[in-house]
């Protein structure tokens, strides 16, 4: 009878076979990952700062950052389309970048079945290392990619998960270059590109284990590889990018979070995240029954209709939206009441603090919000009524919404109900 034929497992280097593996192919993915993911770093430490985290627990949903909120500081309100541009780099490379994670990942996928898994303490630290960098990776590009569709499928909350999970993995990927650094630049020196790109064949054998010890036949040159790594970055960048600008390119975001056409036509027709009646908010919250309250503790609060409002000097403002998702719209016409004024109502006529804003909706995240005073104290900085000439339609806000020149969209608070003016 015969034998069963031998099925070699995993941790065989015989069992990885592909031609293209090698510290060549390796390095170049390195190398934009390396370019990538500082992009992705420095933006994301840029929007969170946009949020203001240290102005109470009302913005932060990481109250123990402790060192980690080094770098926070004042969010700027100009140039006023700040945030729109962090956050469309952001969302738009990360996204960009997955073909070349997953090809990366690939090409080193042998060394994570390694035997022995350890072959000293330095090599034990290297491995355990490896493991934080890919683990890390693939939670901050999963995370990252379900929150900008809206996917709320992880356990807790996206804003603490993600910015942990952020420097868990920056952490391990730093390691990892200063130990990498120098020997890809040396391999990226020695063998040429031309030949390289032209290569079919093995690389010669190799310290890290990467070059296949029984190599299959050829089914496409490392140029062919790359082409395809590219390509699929290429069509995933065309079907995103188109997020953060009007006319035909956003027709093309088809994978971007709303990537389809805006909500309706007419002055209300651009994208919205939530709407109304997802938040809770109901006719009978916004009609003529509603009022603003304006507090602060100079003074007793003040409650102002809608009409009340109409009566105030009303001020104009061009801002865009723009939302962590990625997506951002061009500069919508907004009418209002200038914060600052609001403020005077409180009791301050000069030198406006912040504000806490608080709105209608009875559920989901950010009912509460706070605005730095250099935000209340810019005039473009509007209690908005309208918007390019018509009143706020219920899903964007009305009777009365926030909007902040730079500020993250879910900073500019809908259905706004109550502003507390104060030191926070």
């Amino acid at each position: 009878m015969p034998s069963a034929p031998r099925v070699t497992p995993p941790t065989d280097p015989g069992f990885w076979r592909s031609p293209l593996r090698g510290p060549w192919l390796t390095s170049v993915l390195g190398v934009v990952l390396l370019a990538g993911i500082t992009v992705l770093f420095v933006t994301g430490l840029l929007s969170y700062a946009a949020y203001n985290p240290n102005l109470s627990p009302v913005n932060d949903k990481t109250p123990d950052k402790g060192l980690l909120g080094f770098y926070l500081f004042a969010w700027p309100t100009d140039p006023p389309w700040l945030y729109r541009l962090n956050q469309g780099l952001h969302v738009t490379v990360g996204i960009t970048l997955i073909p070349v994670l997953l090809a990366k990942l690939w090409s080193v996928i042998p060394k994570l079945f390694a035997l022995p898994p350890a072959r000293s303490v330095g090599h034990a630290l290297e491995r355990v290392s490896l493991l934080l960098l890919v683990g890390g990776a693939l939670f901050e590009f999963v995370t990252g990619v379900l929150n900008a569709q809206l996917e709320y499928l992880f356990p807790g909350s996206f804003y603490p998960l993600h910015f942990y999970g952020a420097w868990v993995f920056f952490g391990a990927f730093t390691a990892h270059v200063a130990l990498r650094l120098p020997q890809v630049v040396r391999v990226l020196r020695e063998r040429g590109w031309r030949e390289q790109l032209r290569e079919t064949r093995p690389e010669p054998p190799d310290e890290g284990g990467l070059v296949a010890t029984r190599a299959a036949a050829p089914t496409v040159s490392r140029r062919g590889a790359l082409g395809m790594v590219g390509a699929g970055s290429a069509l995933l960048f065309v079907t995103t990018a188109g997020q953060s600008f009007d006319g035909p390119l956003r027709r093309t975001a088809l994978f971007a979070p709303h990537g389809g056409g805006d909500p309706g036509s007419g002055p209300n027709g651009f994208q919205i995240n939530k709407t109304a009646a997802r938040v809770g908010v109901e006719e009978r919250d916004t009609g003529e029954s509603w009022r603003l309250v304006v507090d602060g503790p100079r003074g007793a609060a003040v409650r102002l209709s809608r009409e009340d409002l109409l009566q105030l000097p009303q001020h104009d403002a061009a801002l865009p939206i723009a939302c962590v998702e990625g997506w951002s719209t061009s500069d919508q016409r907004w009418r209002g009441v200038r914060l600052r004024d609001l403020a005077a109502l409180a009791g301050f006529d000069e030198e406006p603090p912040g504000v806490l804003v608080e709105s209608l909706q009875r559920h989901g995240a950010f009912r509460r919000a706070a605005l730095r005073d250099n935000q209340v104290r810019d005039p473009r900085s509007l209690l908005a009524l309208h918007v390019n000439g018509a009143d706020l339609s219920p899903d964007h806000g009305y009777p009365a919404r926030i909007i902040v020149p730079a500020a993250p969209g879910v900073l500019n608070t809908k259905w706004v109900s109550r502003l507390t003016f104060g030191e926070l």
